[in-house]
C-alpha cells in the first residue's frame, strides 16, 4: 500500500470516484454543464495594449529535498521550509475574497489528498471556483513527470490517473487544456505528442539549453508550433517558452518564502516605493515584450512551493495591478490582469499569426558552458530499474483484475495504491534519481508497499483463473532478489508451478531462470511432457556480493514456449533424486573462444573481450569494454569549477579503461551459451547468447564503484564497430519514435559546446543506434541511462556513477549511494543487435528490434507457488487450469496492448497502439485493421466508445486549437491526412496508422 500521503480512506474514494458516470465527462451522464470555466471564463485582452497575463501558481514537487509526506504536512522544514495542505488553504480562502484573482493548480496526488480532507462545505467552495474558473487546473497528472527518464506507458498512466480524478471530481470544468513542465530538465518530443493525442491546446517549460534560449529571444522565437511526430497526424502542439524561469520578475517575489520589498503605497510612510517599483516593473515588461511576437505576456507569479501565507501574495499583486494599470491614463501601453495559461493561449491565439515551427527536441539541456544535465539520465541506476519493474508489474496487476471472474472487494484500493505510486515516481525528481537519499528510501518504501497490495490482487485472480480449490489455495509470489539471483521459494521448495502471465497481446517465447541450489531438476508442461532445462551456474561474483543471502548456486534455465497472450502458461518443476532433463551445463577454458546458435556467433580476443561478431556469413569487428570517466571536482563557486554530481555529467579529462585483460569461463548447454568475464573486484559480466535468438544478451554486474582514490567515477559499457556512421547516431524518445543526433550539432542554433563529452549526452530509455549503407548495431536497455556515439561506429550507455561532491543544483548532497556500508551495485541487461542497415526487405533490423524492445519491456511475469505434499504433478494435470488466454485471437505483430485496465462502473479502458513509425519498415509499417470484440473477446464487448488518449474526454468532443505556421519546407512533417471518425457504440473494426494509440472505454455485457 502507498504512504499515507496517497492511501485514501476506501468510503470516501469509492463516493468521489464512482459518483461520475463510466463516461470519460459529466455532462455526457447528465450533471449540469457549466459555462463559466475554461476559455469562457478568461479576461478579455485590450487591442492596442501589451496584455500582461499574471499567473499565480506554486511549483510543488512530490518529493524532493523532503518526502512526499514530510512536503505536504509541511514537516521537517530544518530541511525546506514547505506545506502544500497550507498552500491550498491558503490559495482557496484569498481566492474566496475577489473573483477577478486566479490560481493554477497542477499536482492531482497533491490536490486529491487535500481535497479529500476537507468539509462537505469546503468542497463546495471550491467546486464554484472551478466552475468560474477561478482555480483552475494545468498539466493535471498525478505529478509533474521528467521527460527523459520515463517511458511513455508510464506517462500515459499516471496522467489518466491524476485526470481521472479531476474529471471524477470537477468534470469538464476540471479538464486541463494546457501542459506545464515547467521544471523538468530538458524536454522530449513524445512528452509534447502524449499532450497534443490528450487534446491538450499547448504546452509552457522553464528549462532549455542556455544558447538556445538567448537565441530565441533574440530572434523572437520563444513561442512555435513543434511537430511532435514524424508519423502523426494533425499532432502539432502550440509550445511557449517562459522568459524568467518560472518565477516572478526580480523583485517582484511578494512571497513569505522571499526577501522583496511589498508594495507601498501609503504616501506618507517613508517607505514609499509604488512609483519606483511601477516604473521598473513597467520598464521590465517592455523589455519582455521585444522577445515575443503577440502583444500578450505570461508572468509567472511564483515558485517553488510559494502561497502559504497567500495573503502576502494576492495583496501585494492587486496593488501590482492597480498601479500599473493607472500609468494607462498616462500613456502606458501596459495593461495587467490575473489569467491563466488557458487563457494566455487562447489570447496569442485569437492574434492570428504566423509561429515558427519546431521539428526535434530539447535535449540536452545545458544552463552554462560547464553543466549539462546528462548525469541524471543514469543517477540512482538501481532504482530506475525498479521503476521500470513496477511498470511491468502495474500492467500484470491491472490486466488480472480486469480479466478475473468475481472482483474483490480489495482491488480497487489495491491497484490504486500502486497506480498513485508509480505516478510518484514518475515525478522530475523521483525517477531521476535527482533527490535526498532520504527521499529515496521512502520512494522504494512506497513502492515496496505498493507491490504487496497488487500482489493480494494477482493471487487472487490467478486462484480464480486456474482453479481455486477448497482444501488448497496457491501462495502466488514473485522472486524479489531476482537481481541478485536469489529466490527463497525456488531454493527451499522440492516442488513448484510456475506461471509465467504474458502480458502483451502476442504469444511470447520467453526463457526462464530460476535460482536453485545444485541438483536434478526435472520441468514439465501440460501436457505431460518434459520440458528440456539446463544448469547454469551463477556468476562468482554474483554469488560472492556480502550482502546476498542465498544458498541457490545455479539457474534453472527453460524456455516458455508459446506462452499465450494477455495469458499464461504453467509449468511443473520438480527436484528429482534421479537424473533428470535438466543436464548441467558443461563450464570450460578455450583458447579461442566462441559463442553462438544457428543465426550468429560471438569471438573473443585472447585477452577475453568480445572482438568479432558472424552474422549472415559476414564477420565484423565488434568490440565491447568498460571505461570510466572521473567525475569533476570543483567548488562550484565558478562555473568552470562546476562538480560532476547528481544533475550534471562533467567528466575530468578522458576515459579510461578499467583493464587491459578479462578472465573469463565458458559455459555452453543446448538452451544457452555463456561467456563469465570478470573485468576487476567490481565489474563483470555474462554474455550470452540463446538459442533460436538473434541477438546477443550482456548482463552486466557494476559496483562497489571504489572511491579510496578520492575520485568520482562514471562507469560506461562501450560497443566498437566498423560501422561509418558520419557523427550520426539514433536515440529513442520516452520508448516511441527514433530521434537522429548529429555529433557536437544541434538543429536550430549554432552550437558553442566546451564539454564535448557530456554535451553530446542523450537519455536512452530503450534503444540506441548507429548505422551506414551495410550495417546496423542497436543496443537496448532494461532502464534509462545516458549514451552516446563519440567516435564513428561506437556506441556507448553509462551504467553507474558514483560522485563525492555535490553539483551545486539544489539537491545538496553528493550522488554517493551506499549499501551495507559499501557502493551500491547496479546490476542490469544490454540487449545487442547487429545485422544489415537494408530496409527493402521485411522484417528489416529496425522491426526485429521493435518487437524484442516490446518484449524487453513487458516480458512474461514469472509467479511461483510452492506445492510440496499439496499437489502432484498428477493433480497439477486433472485439477488445475494450466493455461489461459483472455485474447481469442492474437494481436497482428505490429499492434500493441498498450492499456487493459478496470475503469468505472465495471467498464474496461482499453488501448491498443501500432508499435512502427512510417516507414520503419516496408510491411509493418502499414495500417493495419483488427476487430476489438474478437481479439478481447473474455471481456464479452458490448459497446466501445473512443477516448482521447488519457481518457477524459470523449474523442469526438475534442477540438484543439489550430496555429497557423510559417513555411515548413525544410522540416518533415506529415502529410497525407487520413480523415479520423471516433468509434463508437457497435462498431468494433479499427484501424491504426503508424504510431497511432487509440483509447477506449469498453462496456461488457
Amino acid at each position: 500500500m502507498a504512504s499515507r500521503c496517497l492511501l485514501l480512506p476506501l468510503l470516501i474514494v469509492f463516493g468521489v470516484i464512482f459518483a461520475a458516470s463510466a463516461n470519460p465527462a459529466w455532462h455526457k451522464s447528465g450533471h449540469r454543464k457549466h459555462h463559466g470555466c475554461g476559455y469562457e471564463a478568461c479576461p478579455e485582452p485590450k487591442e492596442g495594449m501589451i496584455n500582461v497575463h499574471l499567473v499565480p501558481h506554486s511549483h510543488d514537487d512530490v518529493g524532493w529535498l523532503k518526502t512526499v509526506d514530510q512536503y505536504y504536512y509541511g514537516s521537517r522544514n530544518n530541511i525546506q521550509k514547505a506545506g502544500v495542505q497550507y498552500i491550498l488553504d491558503s490559495v482557496v480562502h484569498e481566492l474566496l475574497k475577489d473573483p477577478s484573482r486566479r490560481f493554477i493548480y497542477v499536482e492531482s496526488a497533491f490536490f486529491q489528498k487535500w481535497y479529500l480532507e476537507q468539509t462537505p462545505e469546503m468542497q463546495q467552495q471550491v467546486h464554484m471556483l472551478v466552475e468560474e474558473g477561478r482555480l483552475e487546473f494545468i498539466g493535471g497528472a498525478w505529478s509533474m513527470n521528467d521527460e527523459a527518464a520515463v517511458h511513455y506507458q508510464s506517462v500515459v498512466d499516471q496522467f489518466t490517473w491524476g485526470l481521472r480524478f479531476l474529471n471524477d471530481t470537477f468534470g469538464e470544468c476540471g479538464r486541463p487544456r494546457i501542459g506545464w513542465q515547467i521544471d523538468p530538465f530538458g524536454h522530449s518530443r513524445e512528452q509534447a505528442s502524449l499532450f497534443a493525442q490528450m487534446g491538450y491546446d499547448g504546452l509552457f517549460f522553464a528549462r532549455l539549453d542556455y544558447q538556445d534560449k538567448n537565441n530565441r529571444m533574440q530572434t523572437r522565437t520563444p513561442e512555435m508550433i513543434w511537430h511532435t511526430s514524424s508519423s502523426l497526424e494533425e499532432n502539432e502542439l502550440f509550445t511557449s517558452v517562459l522568459y524568467n524561469h518560472y518565477s516572478a520578475p526580480p523583485g517582484y517575489c511578494f512571497d513569505v518564502l522571499c526577501n522583496d520589498d511589498p508594495m507601498i503605497d501609503d504616501q506618507e510612510s517613508t517607505d514609499y516605493n509604488v512609483k519606483a517599483r511601477i516604473d521598473t516593473f513597467i520598464a521590465w515588461l517592455e523589455k519582455m515584450a521585444g522577445s515575443y511576437r503577440t502583444n500578450n505576456l505570461i508572468l509567472t507569479m511564483g515558485d517553488d512551493f510559494n502561497y502559504m501565507n497567500a495573503v502576502m501574495n494576492f495583496k501585494n499583486m492587486d496593488k501590482l495591478i492597480k498601479y500599473t494599470n493607472e500609468r494607462q491614463s498616462e500613456g502606458s501601453k501596459i495593461n495587467a490582469f490575473y489569467s491563466t495559461p488557458s487563457c494566455y493561449v487562447k489570447a496569442v491565439h485569437g492574434a492570428d499569426i504566423e509561429w515558427p515551427t519546431k521539428s526535434d527536441d530539447f535535449f540536452p539541456y545545458e544552463s552554462d558552458y560547464h553543466s549539462f544535465w546528462t548525469g541524471y539520465f543514469t543517477s540512482r541506476p538501481t532504482q530506475k530499474r525498479y521503476e521500470r519493474e513496477g511498470n511491468h508489474f502495474l500492467q500484470v496487476c491491472k490486466q488480472l483484475s480486469a480479466i478475473a471472474p468475481m472482483k474483490e472487494s480489495f482491488y480497487e484500493s489495491h491497484l490504486t495504491a500502486l497506480r498513485e505510486v508509480m505516478g510518484v515516481m514518475q515525478h522530475h525528481d523521483a525517477i531521476t534519481g535527482t533527490e535526498k537519499q532520504h527521499v529515496a528510501d521512502d520512494y522504494a518504501r512506497m513502492l515496496y508497499k505498493a507491490f504487496e497490495a497488487c500482489s493480494a490482487n494477482t493471487r487472487s485472480a490467478l486462484n480464480q483463473l486456474t482453479g481455486e480449490r477448497d482444501s488448497f489455495k496457491f501462495d502466488w509470489g514473485y522472486c524479489k532478489q531476482a537481481n541478485v539471483s536469489a529466490c527463497a521459494m525456488t531454493e527451499s521448495s522440492d516442488n513448484l508451478v510456475v506461471l509465467l502471465y504474458n502480458p502483451l497481446g502476442h504469444s511470447s517465447n520467453d526463457f526462464v531462470r530460476l535460482p536453485v541450489k545444485e541438483g536434478n531438476y526435472l520441468v514439465r508442461n501440460d501436457r505431460g511432457q518434459t520440458v528440456r532445462s539446463t544448469l547454469i551456474p551463477i556468476p562468482g561474483s554474483v554469488i560472492d556480493l556480502p550482502f546476498r543471502e542465498s544458498e541457490a548456486t545455479h539457474e534453472l534455465v527453460f524456455q516458455g514456449e508459446q506462452v499465450a497472450p494477455v495469458g499464461y502458461k504453467s509449468y511443473y518443476v520438480s527436484k528429482e533424486e534421479s537424473k533428470s532433463s535438466s543436464s548441467a551445463a558443461v563450464m570450460r577454458q578455450e583458447d579461442n573462444v566462441s559463442i553462438g546458435n544457428d543465426y550468429l556467433t560471438v569471438h573473443f580476443d585472447e585477452n577475453g573481450f568480445m572482438s568479432m561478431i558472424t552474422i549472415d556469413g559476414e564477420t565484423h569487428s565488434l568490440k565491447q569494454n568498460f571505461l570510466y570517466y572521473e567525475g569533476a571536482y570543483g567548488n562550484n563557486e565558478e562555473f568552470r569549477n562546476r562538480s560532476s554530481g547528481a544533475y550534471i555529467f562533467r567528466p575530468n579529462g578522458t576515459e579510461k579503461a578499467v583493464t587491459d585483460v578479462v578472465e573469463i569461463q565458458v559455459v555452453k548447454s543446448d538452451l544457452v551459451q555463456e561467456v563469465h568475464q570478470i573485468f576487476n573486484e567490481w565489474i563483470s559480466q555474462v554474455i550470452r547468447v540463446y538459442a533460436g535468438q538473434e541477438h546477443v544478451e550482456l548482463e552486466w554486474l557494476v559496483g562497489p564503484i571504489p572511491i579510496d582514490d578520492s575520485k568520482g567515477k562514471e562507469i560506461i559499457s562501450r560497443f566498437e564497430s566498423d560501422i561509418k556512421s558520419e557523427g550520426t547516431f539514433w536515440t529513442d524518445s520516452n520508448g516511441r519514435e527514433m530521434l537522429r543526433r548529429v555529433r557536437n550539432y544541434r538543429e536550430t542554433w549554432e552550437l558553442d559546446l566546451v564539454e564535448p563529452v557530456a554535451g553530446n549526452y542523450y537519455p536512452i530509455t530503450a534503444k540506441i543506434a548507429v548505422e551506414d549503407d551495410h550495417s546496423r548495431m542497436a543496443v537496448l536497455n532494461d532502464r534509462a541511462q545516458g549514451g552516446s556515439s563519440l567516435v564513428d561506429g561506437q556506441l556507448e550507455l553509462m551504467v553507474h556513477r558514483r560522485l563525492l561532491r555535490d553539483d551545486a543544483f539544489g539537491v545538496g548532497e553528493a550522488l554517493n549511494e551506499t549499501q551495507y556500508g559499501a557502493g551500491i551495485v547496479a546490476r542490469g541487461k544490454h540487449w545487442l543487435f547487429f545485422g544489415s542497415s537494408q530496409k527493402a526487405v521485411s522484417p528489416t533490423l529496425q522491426a526485429k528490434e521493435r518487437f524484442l524492445q516490446n518484449k524487453v519491456l513487458l516480458p512474461s511475469w514469472p509467479f511461483v507457488s510452492a506445492v510440496d505434499n499439496v499437489l502432484t504433478y498428477d493433480d497439477y494435470l486433472s485439477n488445475f487450469r494450466n493455461i489461459y488466454s483472455a485474447i481469442a485471437q492474437q494481436l497482428p505483430p505490429n499492434v500493441n496492448l498498450l492499456t487493459l485496465e478496470p475503469w468505472k462502473d465495471g467498464t474496461v479502458l482499453v488501448r491498443l497502439e501500432h508499435l512502427f513509425e512510417r516507414n520503419e519498415d516496408p510491411v509493418y509499417s502499414q495500417a493495419v485493421r483488427i476487430n476489438v470484440r474478437s481479439v478481447l473477446f473474455a471481456l464479452n464487448i458490448e459497446s466501445i466508445h473512443e477516448t482521447t488518449l488519457a481518457a477524459n474526454q470523449w474523442k469526438a468532443d475534442s477540438k484543439r486549437l489550430q496555429f497557423n505556421t510559417e513555411s515548413t519546407a525544410n522540416e518533415a512533417s506529415p502529410k497525407d491526412q487520413v480523415e479520423r471518425v471516433a468509434q463508437d457504440s457497435t462498431d468494433f473494426d479499427i484501424e491504426l496508422q503508424p504510431m497511432e494509440i487509440r483509447t477506449f472505454i469498453v462496456k461488457r455485457r
